[in-house]
C-alpha cells in the first residue's frame, strides 16, 4: 500500500514551493531561490506519479460502476484488467521514488581501467573497453578527461585513470565495475586459437574536499620526471607526481605533460575519492559495489561479464543477460545493457523495502549459459 498521507503532504509541499518560486523576494535572492528549485525538482517525479496514480484510480472507480450496465460490461471488464496493471505500475516506481537516494548519483565519476590476466591481449581488451566508454560518453554528451596513463609495448593500456564528468554520469557507470572478461583470437595468434584475458574496472563517485578531508600530514609526496608521449620536454621535466597516503595505505600518481601543480591536483582528486570509497566500504559492508570488490584479483572466475568475439556475444552475468551485438556494444551502444542492470538494482531495492516480493522481477531477456 502507498503511504498516501505522505504523498499528499509531498504534494503540497511542491505546491507551497511553486508559490515561494513566484515571489518577487525569493526570486531576488539567488541562493535561496537555487536551494528552492533543487527541493521542488526533486519532488516534481513523484507529484507527477502521484497525480497519474489518482487519474488512474478515478478510472478504476468508474470502470467498476459500468460493470452494472450489461452493454458495457465487456469493455469495462477488458480497461479494469488494463488499469489494474497500470495502478501496480505506478505504486512500484512511487515507492521506488520514495526511497532514500544514493547521495553519489549525481556526481562526475573517476574511472578505472587495468589489463589484468592475459599479458598483452589483457593490455588490448582494457584499451578497447577505456575506447568503449569513451564512446559511450560522447553518447551521452559527457567530458572524459584521461589524469593518469600507462601503455603496454603493443599500444594497449596497462593501466589508465580518467574523470568523466557529465549529467547521472556516476548514476549510468556504477554497475560497470568488475572483472571483464574476453574471448577472442589475438591479432598475434598464428593459429586461429580462441584465448581468454581480462580486465578490471572499478567506478568511483568524485569526491568533493568536503566529503573527504586530506591532512597534507599523512602525505608523502615525491616527483620524478614524467614518462611516455608528449614530446622530450616530458621526459626530461620532473613533473610527475607521486602520493602515498600512510594512514591507508594507498598510493596515486599523475602525470600531465610539463605542468608538477596539476599533477598534484589530478592525483588528490583520484586519492580524495578511492578514500571516500573505502569509507563507504566501512559504513555498508553490504554494498557490492566497492573499489575492491570491483577490481578483486582479475581472476577469469571473478567475472561480472564476458565479451565473446567470435559469437558477437556480450553475457552479463550478474542479471543473466546475454545481447548478440558486441560489434555494436564495443562501439559505445551501451544503453539497453546499463538500463537493464538499474533496472535490477531498483528491483532489488524495492525488494529489501518490502514492496515486492523475491522472484517476483524476473528478467524478461534472453539468457545463455556461461561458457
Amino acid at each position: 500500500m502507498l503511504p498516501i498521507e505522505k504523498l499528499e503532504q509531498l504534494a503540497r509541499r511542491y505546491t507551497e514551493l511553486e508559490e515561494m518560486l513566484c515571489r518577487p523576494d525569493v526570486l531576488s535572492d539567488r541562493a535561496r531561490s537555487s536551494k528552492l528549485n533543487k527541493e521542488r525538482s526533486d519532488l516534481e517525479p513523484v507529484v507527477g506519479a502521484l497525480t497519474r496514480y489518482r487519474d488512474v484510480e478515478r478510472r478504476i472507480r468508474e470502470s467498476q460502476e459500468a460493470l452494472e450496465d450489461p452493454e458495457l460490461r465487456d469493455l469495462a471488464q477488458s480497461e479494469l484488467t488494463e488499469l489494474n496493471g497500470d495502478r501496480d505500475r505506478l505504486e512500484a516506481s512511487i515507492q521506488l521514488l520514495l526511497l532514500p537516494p544514493d547521495p553519489n548519483e549525481r556526481k562526475n565519476t573517476i574511472l578505472e581501467i587495468r589489463s589484468a590476466e592475459g599479458g598483452e591481449e589483457a593490455a588490448l581488451f582494457a584499451a578497447d573497453l577505456f575506447r568503449m566508454y569513451t564512446r559511450f560518453a560522447e553518447r551521452k554528451g559527457w567530458k572524459v578527461e584521461i589524469l593518469s596513463q600507462s601503455d603496454s609495448a603493443t599500444g594497449g593500456l596497462k593501466e589508465c585513470i580518467a574523470l568523466v564528468t557529465g549529467r547521472d554520469v556516476y548514476a549510468q557507470l556504477r554497475f560497470e565495475g568488475g572483472v571483464h572478461r574476453v574471448q577472442r583470437v589475438p591479432a598475434t595468434e598464428t593459429q586461429g586459437r580462441i584465448h581468454t584475458s581480462t580486465a578490471t574496472v572499478a567506478v568511483l563517485p568524485e569526491a568533493d574536499e568536503v566529503d573527504v578531508q586530506i591532512d597534507e600530514k599523512d602525505l608523502e609526496i615525491s616527483i620524478a620526471a614524467s614518462g611516455g608521449p608528449g614530446g622530450q620536454g616530458v621526459n626530461t621535466t620532473n613533473s610527475a607526481v607521486q602520493i602515498i597516503h600512510k594512514p591507508s595505505g594507498l598510493l596515486v600518481k599523475c602525470q600531465d605533460e610539463r605542468s608538477q601543480l596539476k599533477n598534484k591536483a589530478k592525483a588528490l582528486k583520484v586519492l580524495r575519492s578511492r578514500l571516500l570509497d573505502l569509507e563507504r566500504e566501512r559504513q555498508d559492508s553490504a554494498e557490492a559495489a566497492t573499489r575492491r570488490s570491483m577490481v578483486s584479483t582479475g581472476e577469469r572466475s571473478q567475472k561480472i561479464r564476458t565479451y565473446n568475439f567470435p559469437q558477437n556475444r556480450v553475457t552479463d552475468h550478474r542479471i543473466r543477460l546475454t545481447l548478440s551485438k558486441l560489434d555494436r556494444m564495443i562501439e559505445g551502444d551501451l544503453d539497453e545493457l546499463i538500463t537493464a542492470l538499474r533496472t535490477s538494482h531498483q528491483a532489488e531495492l524495492l525488494q529489501r523495502a518490502g514492496v515486492i516480493k523475491t522472484g517476483s522481477t524476473s528478467h524478461a531477456a534472453s539468457a545463455e549459459a556461461d561458457p
